[in-house]
């Protein structure tokens, strides 16, 4: 194993050089020494618990940690030429490990966006903020519309969807005792719910998808005894059907056979060192009314916790055809997390990654106002994940639509990821995306685990605090007139004047001329192909 390699080596040069001092030359003693204090520098790093990247990488991690320290000259020089953008730029990066770690988030000297480019945005302050008072709780979103008999209270930041298999077991279980400690939700992701996602108690959502990991026949079908009885375990708190995500919608994920570990076999009930598949597209519905009547199915198996679906939007006139089913069927979700084109994955083509799916500011508006439009948004909960990394994009989005924010990429950046970009290899540095027990290893997960819990109330902290800044007391009082878009170097609007914002009901009694084609064609009996 590396680490332990680095350390026999060096004690080996330690060796050596005494050996030649003694039987050579007095002045080996000096590369003996600096042998000796390589060595003494390699015992610390491989047995500290602060940084994952020494505890694998010994010695030669130290230069990951001298570039941070004459940033930005160098180190976003290599930023900008081996990751090309993007990753997070290099202040969100500097903000989730600060937070996480504790330290200060602030800056000295002003902004470094240039706050004269077309497409700046920004959040007017209001000239008599409101006061926030020191300890109060972090404002919860009830989740439940009138079906459901066990609401859940939801953070306004949480841990989107990342399965077992794409994490490795520590980053799992830093994550769920992170946010066992701080009170907010862990989604599963689709690869099943294991005993990693237990072991602290979280609140969970257990997220199911197009291969029923977790909850499976033998032949690939939905198992709907099997889904009960986890339902019924009581840190499941919601039930979610993801219909894809931002990353590659559209497209299935293959976990290659190496990877199918018996672990992991077990947690997604399938066989060991076989390829597990999901598959592009669902078998339970073939029809927005077939999806929302399994909705319903899947909320009443779970005892009456709150269920719900996540999507990237496509088009619009898929969109409406679910909401006429939620119409038709007098029956709607407790929820919808949409999830953008921007939001991250471990492993897809760049034709997806670039080209396919909404962004999220355009697919959260649009099933915002498709709820509203048809009446039904007060009983539809609304999160939404895609690049969500600090406050001020949690306000941004809740004054876009959205009820609650999911986060996956600055959870993984708490837990200790570097953006090193090697998810898909099974070659993570600091054993966050890895399978390999032995990089998985320099994940410390107390220490990684407190991170996550720190930088989770930290950003809401911050949220809160800008909201005050607007005058604002609640979340709810938001909106989109509060958030500003430059669209020339003369002109400024703001989102309540830049888009059209439906009115309830609308749909239902005269769909506006920017909605009227897609309403008319939208069928719930059909996801109609492109027309």
């Amino acid at each position: 194993m590396l680490p332990y390699a680095t350390v026999c080596l060096l004690a080996v040069l330690v060796a050596v050089g005494a050996v030649l001092a003694l039987l050579v030359s007095a002045g080996w003693w000096a590369g003996a020494a600096l042998a000796a204090a390589l060595l003494a520098l390699a015992v610390h790093d491989v047995t500290q618990r602060r940084h994952a990247i020494l505890r694998f990488h010994p010695v030669l991690g130290h230069l990951r940690f001298l570039l941070e320290k004459i940033r930005p000259e160098i180190q976003q020089y290599f930023i900008e030429r081996n990751y090309d953008g993007r990753p997070f730029d290099r202040d969100t990066r500097t903000i989730i490990y600060e937070r996480s770690k504790g330290t200060h988030g602030d800056q000295a000297f002003g902004t470094e966006r240039d706050v004269n480019e077309v497409g700046y945005e920004w959040l007017p302050h209001s000239a008599m903020p409101v006061p926030v008072a020191p300890g109060d709780p972090q404002p919860r979103v009830r989740i439940g519309g009138p079906d459901c008999s066990q609401p859940y209270d939801m953070a306004l930041l949480n841990i989107s969807a990342m399965s077992f298999g794409a994490l490795s077991a520590n980053a799992v279980l830093a994550m769920n005792q992170g946010a066992a400690a701080g009170g907010f939700a862990h989604d599963t992701g689709e690869g099943g719910l294991t005993e990693l996602h237990l072991r602290y108690g979280a609140d969970l959502v257990w997220e199911i998808g197009s291969g029923y990991f977790g909850t499976r026949t033998p032949d690939g079908d939905f198992d709907p005894a099997r889904f009960k009885d986890v339902a019924a375990l009581p840190t499941v708190r919601m039930v979610e059907l993801k219909l894809s995500q931002g990353a590659k919608p559209g497209l299935g994920g293959v976990l290659p056979a190496a990877k199918v570990t018996p672990e992991i076999a077990a947690a997604r009930g399938v066989p060991v060192g076989v390829d597990c598949v999901s598959p592009a597209f669902h078998r339970v519905f073939a029809t927005p009314r077939e999806l929302v009547l399994f909705i319903a199915r899947m909320r009443e198996l779970a005892s009456g916790k709150p269920a719900g679906f996540k999507l990237c939007v496509g088009t619009r006139r898929e969109l409406l055809a679910i909401c006429k089913a939620m119409v038709a069927e007098g029956v709607t979700p407790d929820f919808i997390v949409v999830d953008g084109s921007e939001g991250g994955t471990g492993a897809a083509p760049l034709e997806y990654e670039d080209h396919v799916g909404t962004p999220l500011t355009e697919g959260l508006m649009a099933v915002h106002n498709a709820l509203v439009g048809v009446g039904l948004r007060d009983r539809v909960r609304i999160g939404v994940g895609g690049k969500v990394a600090h406050g001020v994009d949690i306000v941004k989005r809740i004054a876009q639509g959205a009820d609650y924010t999911n986060s996956a990429r600055a959870m993984m950046m708490a837990t200790g990821c570097i953006q090193a970009q090697r998810c898909h290899t099974n070659t993570c540095p600091v054993g966050v995306a890895t399978q390999d027990p032995r990089r998985a290893r320099a994940l410390d997960v107390p220490d990684k685990a407190e991170r996550v819990r720190r930088y989770q109330a930290a950003t809401v902290e911050q949220a809160v605090r800008v909201m005050a800044s607007l005058g604002c007391s609640s979340p709810a009082e938001l909106g989109p007139g509060m958030l500003l878009r430059r669209i020339s170097h003369s002109d400024t609007r703001s989102y309540a004047d830049l888009y059209d914002w439906l009115a309830p009901g609308e749909l239902l009694a005269e769909p506006p001329a920017s909605w009227a084609a897609d309403w008319a064609a939208a069928d719930p009996d059909t996801f109609r192909p492109h027309g």
